[in-house]
């Protein structure tokens, strides 16, 4: 095939229509005519590109725009039901799995508490394959309409090359855990269906960029703060972002220790696990036997009491010494990064709400530098506690665009080996 500066006409038709695809993904329905300048490619390149979409299922025609000024021109879009997407969160308290169409309606959900057994590698492994399978059974989709599946998982993810991800997860007591491979084995996922496995703050920063409140930011920081603490950074350098160990960041020299098991992080301050911790040892009175969830619960009803009453002193000093940290943990991204938006995601950030954010960010735009600071604005996430299992879907539907659209093809069987083969290998057992 010929080639064009080290690209074949095969990439070129393959960037053509991942450049399509993309825009009309991100931009919703457009003309042809607006595709072309949208995209960079020439008038006859957009009709080629759309007219193989249109055949292939994955574009549909969806009316037409400027009927009263001269010729019309007719509209196209991304058809929804043209593949489904699985994303999947690894969380704190239960493994989510959720099936999406193209436009990311939820079609099925399926949730497993992670029980006694918390974090054991084979029980997790258990509930993804269990809730995969129990979406797919919810809607049938046929074998060539699921186009990935996508996890998002506490821990750094290590690229391990033809053995798949694996997971680095010190503070869930994972270590080098080859999670894709151990999925695979369970012989329950599609075989041809790719996977992909990515940290979970990425997943929730990706859903936030493309869906949320950093869409149209050219720079943001997504944090997720759950019974710990992460972050996820996206700049230019780094567009589909990227994970970074926020959470671990020394916040006091010799202080508490932490999960991952160091002293002073500032997860060991900040996230909802040690936050209920502090109360409790200064004098706070949980429910006894109270999950994590229902203990924050009653820690911001004490500090935040309905109208009339008088809030906890206890509980509302751990409130305003944990926006403290998490503001000096904020300033530092801000310094580090200088991005556009901070947005503040993850079940116990949602769950404190606007109030609370309002202490983080007055600290933290104390103390970060005065031109960082000046620029950058601090919300909460848009997409409440779903976020992370949209953001995991994410990653196959990236991944389905970059290959222009063209869907993962059924794995076939190896060929049986020649006679003389087997003879052979009879012969030298």
């Amino acid at each position: 095939m010929a080639e064009l500066g080290g690209r074949t006409v095969r990439d070129l038709r393959r960037e053509s229509r991942s450049a399509v695809l993309q825009r009309l993904y991100v931009d919703g329905p457009m003309s042809r005519q607006a595709l072309g300048p949208a995209t960079g490619l020439s008038s006859g390149s957009v009709s080629n590109v759309v007219a193989g979409l249109l055949a292939d299922g994955l574009l549909e025609e969806a009316g037409t725009v400027g009927a009263d000024a001269g010729r019309p021109s007719r509209l196209v879009r991304i058809r929804p039901g043209s593949g489904h997407l699985i994303g999947v969160d690894v969380g704190e308290t239960r493994v989510r799995v959720e099936l999406f169409d193209l436009a990311f309606t939820e079609l099925a959900r399926s949730e497993h508490p992670l029980g006694p057994r918390g974090y054991d590698v084979d029980a997790v492994v258990g509930h993804v394959v269990d809730g995969v399978g129990t979406v797919l059974r919810a809607t049938g989709p046929s074998p060539g309409e699921l186009l990935g599946i996508g996890v998002g998982v506490p821990g750094i993810i290590e690229d391990s090359g033809p053995g798949g991800a694996v997971v680095h997860g010190q503070t869930i007591g994972w270590d080098a855990v080859p999670l894709e491979r151990l999925l695979r084995l369970t012989g329950r996922l599609p075989a041809h269906v790719p996977l992909f496995i990515d940290n979970g703050a990425k997943a929730l920063g990706q859903a936030e960029m493309w869906f949320g409140g950093g869409r149209g930011a050219r720079s943001a920081v997504v944090v997720l703060f759950g019974s710990g603490v992460g972050a996820c950074v996206v700049a230019e350098e780094a567009a589909r972002g990227r994970a970074v160990e926020w959470g671990h960041l020394t916040v006091r020299v010799a202080g508490r220790r932490c999960r991952c098991g160091a002293h002073g992080c500032l997860e060991a301050y900040a996230g909802a696990e040690a936050l209920v911790a502090r109360w409790r040892e200064a004098g706070g009175r949980p429910t006894a036997g109270a999950d994590e969830e229902q203990a924050l619960g009653e820690l911001l009803t004490a500090a935040r009491p309905a109208e009339g009453r008088a809030p906890d002193a206890v509980a509302a000093a751990v409130l305003e010494e944990t926006a403290a940290y998490l503001g000096a943990g904020l300033s530092d991204l801000i310094n580090l990064f200088q991005p556009e938006r901070v947005l503040v995601g993850g079940w116990a950030g949602l769950r404190l709400g606007s109030g609370f954010l309002e202490r983080v960010r007055a600290h933290a735009l104390a103390q970060a530098l005065r031109y960082p600071a000046g620029r950058v604005s601090v919300e909460l996430g848009r997409l409440g506690p779903d976020a992370v299992t949209v953001g995991a879907a994410v990653l196959p539907l990236a991944a389905f665009f970059a290959a222009g659209g063209h869907r993962p093809r059924p794995a076939t069987p190896p060929a049986p080996s020649p006679a003389w083969r087997t003879a052979l290998e009879g012969r030298l057992m």
